[in-house]
């Protein structure tokens, strides 16, 4: 993709909206959860790993915390190229996602909003909208407390308080991620070959916690097991409460190390 194309592609997440000077500023905004499925071994996703930069890093919606996790599919791995950062637990929650927005199969890249919303990583239009989409839907809080590393262990307490009154019961299914919050490599075969990528939000572990009840208060203890190497450039811990029915992001939240 061309400089004029792609940009032209993230233009549209900025016009029409406060930029992110008054977003740092907004004491509320509603966490949304970006989950991009991107793969070293494509050559269409490395304009939508830039995108998912832009939304970490600039936060360019006023009223949206973007929290974004990239999850590395596995699938391009015997094409060339075997992705240092894929995994075939992620490949299995994108095909969950598949089957729950009816579509044809899995594709790299692909941004998953909030759960509900899935199209090209690429596409700054349909991102913008699926994010104001998601910025109408209550969320669950959660807080992230005494987060810390000692050496490959990572541990952190994980709050869910009780609810109020006006929000309804039911279960959900906690999960916690730890992601890099940077990650480059050098590729040296397949459809990026002699290219320098990065990334950011790089999820080196999801953890399925367990299924809470959303009717009264929670509060887990979790620890985590990094790979070597991982974290090199920091880490950040990611939580997220996700309705099993629907899929639904319910709640979510991050704290960086």
């Amino acid at each position: 993709m061309s400089s004029r194309s792609f940009f032209a592609a993230v233009i549209p997440l900025f016009a029409g909206a406060v930029l992110c000077a008054a977003a740092d500023n907004n004491p509320t905004r509603i966490p949304v959860l970006l989950e991009l499925f991107t793969s070293e071994g494509c050559s269409s996703c490395p304009p939508a790993d830039r995108l998912l930069e832009i939304l970490d890093q600039k936060q360019p919606v006023a009223e949206a915390d973007l929290i974004v996790l990239s999850e590395h599919v596995d699938y391009w791995d015997r094409l060339g190229w075997k992705d240092p950062f894929s995994s075939s637990q992620y490949t299995a929650r994108q095909q969950e996602y598949s089957y729950r927005f009816n579509g044809d199969g899995v594709y790299t890249p692909q941004l998953v909003v909030d759960g509900r919303f899935g199209f090209v990583g690429s596409d700054g239009r349909e991102a913008s909208s699926a994010i104001q989409k998601a910025l109408r839907e209550r969320k669950i809080p959660i807080a992230i407390s005494n987060a810390s590393r000692d050496g490959n262990q990572v541990v952190a307490h994980i709050e869910v308080p009780a609810p109020d009154q006006n929000l309804q019961g039911g279960r959900g299914v906690l999960y916690v991620a730890l992601a890099d919050n940077r990650a480059e490599s050098h590729v040296a075969r397949g459809e990026n070959a002699g290219r320098s990528l990065a990334h950011v939000g790089v999820t080196r572990i999801l953890k399925q916690v367990g299924t809470i009840d959303l009717s009264s208060g929670s509060a887990k203890e979790v620890v985590l097991t990094l790979q070597p190497g991982a974290g090199a450039s920091g880490s950040r811990v990611v939580a997220f409460i996700q309705d099993p029915k629907t899929g639904h992001i319910l709640g979510v939240a991050a704290q960086k190390l």
